[in-house]
């Protein structure tokens, strides 16, 4: 253990602080910047935290607590002077008198730097970084003094200096003070022996007892006080001369403290001030933004709002001009008066052509008006825009039938889905080497598709569809389904606003594929349910067909630049001969069009007596660089789920422009290694699948077709796919797409969903796609529901109410409509007063409908929108509630808006003029 030598007098130190910590904390807590923040913080107590840390960097272990007691002990030792003396009187002395010239040349580490700092008059155990060795004595000069002198210091210990608060007892705060006292310094001999110089301690308060120090002078100023008190010339004064100034210095240093404190009020006022005209300026910026920008917010809302009200008075417009143009053309032909146009032709121009008009795509009627400021014309379109598969679909799956949670829901046998090879594919799809990750399957791949897939492609539909010679994988693209390849094959072989010639019907959903991304349409070739001139069978497809439709587009100005042919067809079942696909790949040939060929169901034929011919087994294609062939496993394998399709093309540029967009339909690397295994796998396929897979095909059309019997229902009599194409048009009070509409939404009622024919495009109303592929109870609970709803249909009682309130509610909505119409007119009389506008309008006479069990409250979009139906009724009285609700009339007369905007009056000129014709 160390000892301390105290003038031939030995004792043991603190046992918690060793003699090297003590010098370390010493010269931390000395310098000047420590000092500055002790004096200037009320709670301080973070600096004596990081004096801590600072020692704990150099291997000493200490809190802030305990740096702080240590410090106010050795300051309480410093202060009292008794015969003890203080134990590091002259380290404290020397670091307190040294600290402005010591911190000049150093760099305090309390804040990551290094201590350069040399203390002066510090040699051996006591130099600052070196402390003493293991059983070194550490002697630090003190003296032993007498208990008459225990007020007056040692007289080598004592100097004189300026003034400096003294008052241990009274004064709150120690500072600094300039200005010593100069004397003479004398040497003198006494009674105890000689005097020797050293630092004369300085001055420190209570208040900063734990927290600060007060600064000494340099001991080259301080005049030699002597060890009875007196100095040179005053030797006689001796002890009371002493005592006298000290309590001169403690009348001065009291005057110091007091300025100092109030300087740092005073800054401390200024600093506080300063922050708070910058934060009141901070928040006056911030609230003159926000002020802007609700400006700015108000602006666009009050430009919506009178977009909104112009986008209404061009509806109203829109739908008194077609009306009259409704009587006007009531005399037209059958087919006309079949196929009544819809607003969504003006919505989605896109999507159809003059000859489908017949059948027009279906639009969320109710939400016509809901344009979104947030999105581009072609985004409100693909959002308002919803055909009748998919809001069936959306309705199934949001009431699916189960037969434990939810027996009630909804029978689906509207979505080509086959659902009856489960436990085969689930048994193939388990075993070990279905189930391997590689390195190449995680990471981004050939576009097209792996190689070693397109390899297995090319084998499979060389041996499937009995090519003469081999495929290259190098013409096979692989994409996440046929969806995907109808979009991607509509974007590089036509431009937007191009046509492709497509048999009608066919599978509605290619309307979207190839019109939402790349605007291409469709331009209808209509087969008839009864065979006309040459035909032989019903919905027949034949050259002169193709020949005519391609005449009308051309008559239209529609640029056709391909075909499309579905064999076997969906959703007629007809499997196409050879001789007839050569010759409609020679009408293509002739005119330079591409044909793309679905064959998505070529190994779902189910009668050994129909045989399936792929374009691929042909000898010689008219036009291989323009003939394109397309399958997928979603039907044929039963994989519905599993989004793989492929499209197989000799056409080198067409494929590299399918790469490019391959990022965008891309299928994920485990997938395409299953499809692979399953592809190589013929024994499976051959022996076990495929057959199995046909049979219980065969059973289920056998079963739905024998029901369909019972019911006398007619329909096709296909070998192929998974559905049957049934003509329920005796069920429909009158032949319109209207009543085939309320017939599927009694369906519905009844929890089946099936899919009308409307949604092909069929141009004949009442014919009805049924799945036949699910599991034997559950199409025996759908024809029951579909028995069901047809013999609500057919109850005397339910007819001949509708026929007995026919020519009543004709009565009263003719009524109501003249009141519309009244109301109408007077609107427009008092918005339109100027001369060169004319505000007469036609009464507007419209033949209702009767009721009928499909008018319920089901949250179907009405895509048929026939003009006899009430939706006319409902359209025109919404807006006539909305004119009288709108103060807009009155803001926006046109003698008024045209000094504001002159092209206001302009539009209602144009759209007056437009309904007039």
């Amino acid at each position: 253990m160390h000892l301390i030598h105290v003038y031939g007098k030995k004792y043991e130190r603190g046992s918690n602080w060793s003699e090297p910590e003590v010098l370390e904390l010493l010269q931390i807590w000395s310098d000047v910047p420590v000092q500055t923040e002790l004096v200037t913080c009320l709670r301080n107590q973070h600096v004596f935290n990081r004096i801590a840390s600072t020692l704990r960097q150099k291997g000493i272990n200490r809190t802030g607590d305990q740096c702080r007691e240590k410090i106010k002990k050795l300051k309480l030792e410093y202060k009292q002077k008794t015969l003890r003396s203080a134990r590091y009187y002259e380290l404290m002395e020397r670091a307190q008198s040294n600290r402005s010239a010591a911190t000049s040349g150093s760099t305090l580490p309390l804040w990551g730097g290094t201590v350069t700092n040399q203390v002066t008059g510090m040699q051996g155990s006591e130099a600052p970084g070196h402390p003493p060795r293991t059983g070194e004595i550490l002697e630090i000069k003190t003296e032993v003094m007498s208990s008459d002198d225990e007020a007056v210091g040692p007289p080598e210990m004592l100097y004189e200096f300026g003034p400096v608060d003294e008052d241990e007892e009274a004064s709150a705060a120690e500072h600094k003070h300039a200005g010593p006292n100069t004397e003479e310094n004398t040497e003198m001999d006494g009674e105890q022996g000689n005097t020797h110089v050293i630092c004369s301690p300085s001055d420190c308060s209570d208040q900063n007892m734990t927290g600060s120090s007060g600064a000494g002078v340099s001991p080259a100023t301080a005049p030699i006080v002597m060890r009875d008190g007196g100095s040179h010339g005053d030797q006689e004064g001796g002890s009371g001369s002493f005592h006298q100034r000290k309590r001169r210095r403690v009348g001065r240093g009291g005057d110091g403290v007091l300025s100092n404190a109030l300087a740092g009020y005073l800054s401390w006022q200024q600093t506080a001030e300063e922050r708070f005209l910058a934060l009141e300026e901070d928040r006056m910026r911030q609230e003159a933004r926000a002020e802007e920008r609700r400006e700015q917010q108000e602006e666009r809302r009050a430009k919506q709002e009178r977009e909104h009200e112009f986008r209404l008075m061009s509806m109203l417009t829109k739908v008194l001009s077609s009306s009259r143009g409704t009587e006007e053309q009531s005399a037209s032909t059958s087919r006309e008066t079949l196929g009544v146009p819809s607003t969504s032709q003006t919505l989605f121009p896109y999507m159809l052509s003059s000859s489908a008009k017949a059948v027009p795509s279906m639009p969320l009627g109710d939400q016509m008006a809901q344009y979104s400021p947030y999105l581009s014309r072609r985004g409100n379109s693909m959002r308002l825009h919803q055909g009748i598969l998919q809001e069936g679909f959306n309705q199934y799956h949001a009431n699916k039938h189960d037969e434990n949670s939810n027996p009630h829901g909804i029978i689906n046998l509207g979505t080509s889905e086959n659902k009856l090879c489960f436990d085969l594919l689930q048994k193939r799809l388990m075993r070990p080497d279905m189930l391997q990750i590689e390195p190449a399957f995680l990471q981004y791949p050939d576009w097209k598709g792996h190689s070693f897939l397109r390899e297995e492609v090319a084998k499979f539909l060389s041996h499937y569809c009995r090519s003469p010679k081999p495929l290259k994988p190098k013409n096979v693209v692989v994409m996440n389904g046929c969806g995907s390849l109808f979009s991607a094959l509509a974007a590089t072989l036509c431009d937007p606003e191009d046509a492709i010639l497509i048999p009608s019907p066919f599978y509605g959903v290619i309307t979207e594929d190839v019109g939402l991304y790349s605007s291409v349409k469709l331009h209808h070739v209509p087969l008839y349910s009864q065979p006309t001139g040459s035909d032989v069978r019903p919905f027949q497809l034949t050259v002169e067909k193709l020949e005519n439709s391609l005449k009308e587009a051309k008559k239209e100005g529609l640029n056709i630049k391909a075909l499309i042919l579905l064999n076997p067809h969906n959703p007629l079942g007809e499997v196409y001969s050879s001789e007839e696909m050569i010759s409609f790949l020679e009408f293509a040939k002739m005119h330079k069009l591409h044909v793309i060929v679905d064959e998505i169901y070529m190994l779902s034929v189910f009668n050994e007596t129909d045989t399936f011919h792929s374009v691929l087994s042909l000898d010689g294609l008219p036009d291989p660089q323009r003939t394109h062939i397309m399958w997928g496993v979603s039907k044929d394998f039963a994989m519905a789920g599993m989004r793989v399709g492929m499209v197989y093309s000799e056409n080198r540029d067409l494929v590299q422009a399918l790469d490019q967009l391959g990022c965008f339909h891309g299928v994920p690397g485990p997938t395409q290694y299953q499809m692979a295994q399953l592809l190589r796998d013929r024994d499976w396929l051959n022996s076990e699948f495929l057959p199995e897979n046909r049979r219980r095909l065969r059973e289920a059309h056998s079963f739905m077709t024998e029901e369909l019997k019972k019911q006398d229902i007619p329909f096709l009599h296909r070998s192929a796919g998974f559905f049957i194409w049934a003509d329920l048009s005796k069920y429909l009070r009158e032949k319109t797409f209207a009543e085939e509409l309320s017939l599927w939404r009694c369906f519905l009622k009844h929890k089946v969903l099936l899919s009308c024919g409307q949604a092909f495009s069929c141009v004949s109303p009442g014919w009805f796609r049924i799945i036949f592929t699910d599991q034997l109870h559950k199409l025996k609970l759908g024809m029951q529901r579909i028995k069901n709803a047809l013999e609500e249909l057919q109850s005397s009682s339910v007819l001949e109410k509708q026929r007995t309130t026919s020519d009543e509610q004709d009565d009263s909505r003719g009524t109501a409509r003249r009141e519309d119409t009244k109301t109408i007119d007077e609107c427009k009389d008092k918005t339109l007063k100027t001369s060169s506008v004319q505000t007469k309008l036609d009464t507007v006479h419209i033949k209702t409908e009767p009721v009928s069990l499909a008018d319920e409250n089901f949250p179907v979009i009405n895509g048929q929108s026939d003009i006899r139906s009430k939706s006319l009724d409902s359209l025109i009285g919404t807006l006539r509630q909305q004119i009288h609700t709108s103060d807009w009339l009155e803001k926006y007369k046109p003698e008024l808006a045209a000094g504001q905007d002159p092209t206001q009056l302009d539009v209602f000129t144009d759209l007056l003029d437009k309904a007039r014709k």
